[in-house]
C-alpha cells in the first residue's frame, strides 16, 4: 500500500470514529445564530457527517439549496432535496468560487490537516459578504486548560480522541486565521454546556442553575465571520 492510499485510509477511519455527528446543544447554537443574523439564500453543510444538522436545516426552510459534503458517504434517509457531494476535506473541492452565501462547520475543523488552508477554501467557495459559522471543541475552558495542565494536551485532543482530533484551536489562532484568508474578525459564542473536570458527565451549568456560561464553562465554542475580500 502506497503513502497515499495509507492516508487515504486512515482519514477514513477517523470520519468513521467521529460518527459523523454532533451534540444537541451545539446544534442548538447553529440555530440561533443562524436566525440572530437572518441567514438565507444558498447554503454549504462543511463536513455534513451523517446530515444530521444540514437535515435539521432543510427542515427549517430557510435555504433556496443546501448541499452538503463529507469524505462519508450520502446517508440512505437523508431528504433527496439536500444535494450531497463526497470528497477528502483536506484538499480544495471540485466546486465553483462564489457558490454559497452560508457556510456552516459543525466540529470539523480540529479533523483537518491544515486550518488556513480551509478558511480559504471557505473563502473561495463563500460569495461577497457571504456568512461563515464554524464550531470546534474549546480549549480555553477551564475543563481543557486542567487537562493541558495535567496531561499535556488538551481534553478533546488526548490518545482516545485521536486520529480523530488533531488540529487543537484557541480563539487566538481562530482571529488570525479568519483575517488572514479574507474573513472579518470573528465573533465568538460558546454552547453554555460544559463539563465538569474529572467528572465530565456532571455539568457547570447544572450545579449552578444556569449561571456559569461562556468561555471558560463550555465545551465548544462558535465562531462567526464574513467574507470581505478574495482570499
Amino acid at each position: 500500500m502506497s503513502r497515499e492510499q495509507t492516508l487515504e485510509t486512515q482519514r477514513q477511519l477517523a470520519s468513521l470514529a467521529s460518527c459523523g455527528i454532533s451534540n444537541e446543544p451545539i446544534y442548538q447554537v447553529f440555530d440561533r445564530v443562524i436566525k440572530q443574523y437572518d441567514l438565507t439564500g444558498d447554503l454549504l453543510d462543511f463536513g455534513a457527517g451523517t446530515g444530521n444538522l444540514a437535515q435539521r436545516l432543510q427542515s427549517a426552510r430557510r435555504f433556496r439549496s443546501i448541499t452538503a459534503i463529507d469524505l462519508m458517504p450520502r446517508p440512505p434517509e437523508i431528504d433527496p432535496a439536500i444535494s450531497w457531494l463526497t470528497a477528502d476535506l483536506n484538499h480544495p473541492l471540485d466546486l465553483p468560487a462564489a457558490t454559497f452565501d452560508v457556510i456552516v462547520s459543525a466540529e470539523v475543523i480540529e479533523h483537518l490537516e491544515n486550518p488556513r488552508a480551509v478558511a480559504r477554501e471557505w473563502c473561495r467557495l463563500l460569495r461577497p459578504e457571504g456568512t461563515l459559522v464554524f464550531s470546534t471543541p474549546n480549549n480555553e475552558s477551564w475543563r481543557a486548560l486542567l487537562a493541558l495542565l495535567l496531561q499535556g494536551h488538551f481534553v478533546f485532543f488526548g490518545d482516545s480522541c485521536y486520529p480523530a482530533h488533531i488540529t487543537a484551536l484557541l480563539s487566538k489562532d481562530i482571529e488570525r486565521i479568519l483575517p488572514e484568508a479574507g474573513f472579518s474578525i470573528p465573533t465568538f459564542v460558546f454552547s453554555d454546556v460544559g463539563g465538569i473536570p474529572k467528572l465530565p458527565r456532571f455539568q457547570w451549568q447544572t450545579i449552578s442553575a444556569g449561571l456559569l456560561k461562556g468561555r471558560r464553562y463550555s465545551d465548544n465554542l462558535i465562531a462567526i465571520a464574513r467574507k470581505i475580500k478574495s482570499p
